[in-house]
């Protein structure tokens, strides 16, 4: 647990309403994020603090803090040594937001991803199989484009996410189609210390979502990424 140590999380109560507050609705704009989970938009900036550690014994996943109370937001475990090609993504108290499944490479040139709302072995049990996003890459391509499935009459919307292939960690999700230049909607970037002067450990970083956008899909896309690097 020395990581976890390290990420000196601050305890103190924050000075803005809970990210989760289902009093605090999202900032009015022209235009909104796609959100599969309301109570998880916030009217202002985020900072999250993500741990791609499980805190679960010899398991694999994520572990997501508020740096505004140091809360625990979300939390990925798995213990199967194949763990990336299925992730079901929870809140602190384990219950199923999303499952991120990749599915087959199309012809060696593409890979493909898909999300779903809550846990996708139970869906399959009620025969519920339909995505609400679909994310695909080409091979050696430094960027990855989400697709929202369309419902009956639906507009045609998704984001687009770009990493630098030179960092270790350093991603931008950007809403399609963009409004305006103001697009960006998540940023990823390595965390650093209490000091601001150093770097902490290659898999402690901070996730900076914007106003509306919801929080669970952001952390969705940002383990597609770490999957396809």
């Amino acid at each position: 647990m020395s990581h976890f140590q390290n990420l000196r999380i601050p305890m103190k109560s924050p000075k803005t309403p809970p990210s989760t507050s289902k009093h605090s609705p999202p900032a009015t704009t022209a235009r909104q994020p796609f959100a599969v989970f309301p109570e998880l938009c916030s009217p202002s900036p985020v900072r999250l603090t993500v741990w791609c550690k499980s805190l679960l014994f010899n398991g694999h996943g994520y572990t997501v803090f508020d740096d505004a109370d140091g809360r625990m937001v979300f939390r990925v475990d798995n213990y199967a040594h194949n763990w990336r090609e299925e992730m079901v993504l929870m809140d602190s108290a384990g219950n199923a937001l999303l499952t991120v499944r990749r599915c087959r490479k199309i012809l060696r040139l593409m890979e493909s991803w898909e999300i779903y709302k809550g846990d996708i072995q139970v869906a399959n049990m009620a025969g519920l199989q339909v995505p609400i996003f679909r994310a695909t890459k080409d091979m050696g391509n430094s960027s990855c484009s989400v697709s929202i499935v369309p419902r009956v009459g639906g507009e045609a919307s998704g984001y687009w996410m770009s990493w630098s292939p030179d960092k270790d960690w350093w991603s931008k999700i950007y809403r399609r189609p963009a409004a305006d230049d103001e697009s960006i909607v998540a940023e990823v970037s390595r965390k650093l210390g209490a000091s601001k002067k150093a770097l902490l450990d290659k898999d402690v970083f901070t996730l900076t979502v914007q106003p509306g956008m919801d929080q669970a899909i952001a952390m969705a896309m940002i383990m597609i990424t770490n999957s396809m690097r």
